[in-house]
């Protein structure tokens, strides 16, 4: 069994979406930390705040089926592959970090995953696994959000249903 530290998000129904989606978890993965949900400007693109938070599951799967069983429940809640990278999303997850893994290659799987610099991914991240180490690098999660640009400005948090 594995730790895998997950980045959820979504600007279009996020409440609805993200909610559904930590159900969906739990029925898989069982118990599950999670963060507190903040709004976050989109990146990359103009449109709607994003909603994320962040997720921690013990798996037994492998970092390539987790990544399918994820872009399966992305699928479910509407997730369209067909637009812009940078869009409008009705679920996003991607696994951030897998136990002490690194992968790199050219598929959209890779770990330690770069969003990791951005503050939507850091900051419900280190709230959840402060002490986690990055792969690579060894500061861990709380370091890093200390050291982040955005450290100081105030994120909204967002109430979820269910």
């Amino acid at each position: 069994m594995e730790l895998a530290y997950l980045s959820l998000g979504s600007n279009q129904e996020p409440q609805k979406n993200l909610s559904a989606a930590l159900r969906e978890l739990r029925q898989r993965f069982g118990t599950l930390r999670v963060s507190t949900a903040y709004r976050f400007p989109a990146v990359g693109f103009d449109g709607p705040d994003f909603v994320n938070l962040a997720a921690v599951v013990e798996t037994d799967l492998s970092p390539q089926a987790l990544n399918d069983w994820l872009h399966a429940l992305e699928d479910r809640h509407g997730r369209r592959r067909d637009v812009p990278r940078f869009s409008d999303r009705t679920l996003d997850i991607d696994i951030v970090l897998y136990g002490e893994q690194i992968l790199t290659g050219s598929g959209n799987l890779q770990l330690p995953r770069d969003e990791l610099r951005h503050a939507f991914v850091l900051l419900p991240l280190a709230e959840i696994a402060p002490d986690a180490r990055v792969p690579g690098d060894g500061r861990s999660l709380r370091q890093l959000w200390q050291q982040h640009a955005d450290h100081s400005a105030p994120f909204a948090p967002v109430a979820l249903t269910g």
